[in-house]
């Protein structure tokens, strides 16, 4: 069974929907052992609460250093046996020592098709209010491994989200959440921790059957 941990920093949808996942049977082969917050009133630990899942808050500002915050995260990570992060609204940039330490046992979920509208600077809103500017008719999201470029790991899968008339940033991040990150998100971590996900040396995540 693989040790899951869930990094976030505010609501917690994509967290949600991994717990509802798992409460469904659909996590095969894993479990989240962990809801990691770099926010203590984060509605996040509400629902890690509400799972019977524990619950932490880990402040950057309580350390001298991003180094030592991101140090300190892998020693609680290895503490707890965790062997799959998953980055769910987690707002603190992890370091490139972490992400080594992790090497593809990290992954976040964006809300585009990258490689459009991702990378520094692109998060939450901004990146609907991007694909809006640009005019864009088809959106989605990606779920990637993490290294230490913004949003420029191996992509595991990516689902599309038609852009409507008349959408604004809210009713677009909507429903990229809805139809595209609340569905690929669980979807992956399952891949994940039944062992069907491997990464060539040029960075071509294959998921076997």
């Amino acid at each position: 069974m693989v040790n899951i941990a869930v990094l976030v920093s505010g609501g917690g949808t994509n967290l949600q929907a991994i717990l509802d996942a798992q409460a469904r049977g659909e996590i095969k082969n894993g479990r989240v052992r962990a809801v990691i917050s770099s926010n203590e009133s984060a509605y996040a630990l509400e629902r890690a609460r509400n799972a019977g899942v524990p619950g932490y808050v880990m402040k950057k500002r309580d350390y001298a250093s991003g180094a030592e915050y991101c140090a300190a995260l892998a020693r609680f990570l290895h503490e707890k046996d965790v062997e799959l992060v998953v980055l769910a609204g987690f707002m603190t940039v992890l370091d490139e020592g972490f992400c080594r330490e992790f090497e593809n046992r990290i992954i976040n979920v964006h809300p585009s098709l990258i490689p459009s509208f991702c990378g520094d600077g692109y998060y939450g809103l901004h990146v609907h209010e991007a694909a809006l500017r640009k005019g864009v008719k088809v959106t989605g999201a990606t779920v990637h491994f993490v290294n230490a470029i913004t949003d420029g790991g191996p992509i595991i899968a990516q689902k599309a989200v038609e852009v409507l008339p008349g959408d604004t940033p809210e009713v677009l991040q909507k429903r990229v959440m809805a139809q595209a990150e609340h569905v690929l998100l669980p979807h992956v971590v399952s891949l994940f921790c039944e062992g069907r996900l491997s990464v060539s040396d040029d960075g071509i995540v294959t998921i076997s059957e």
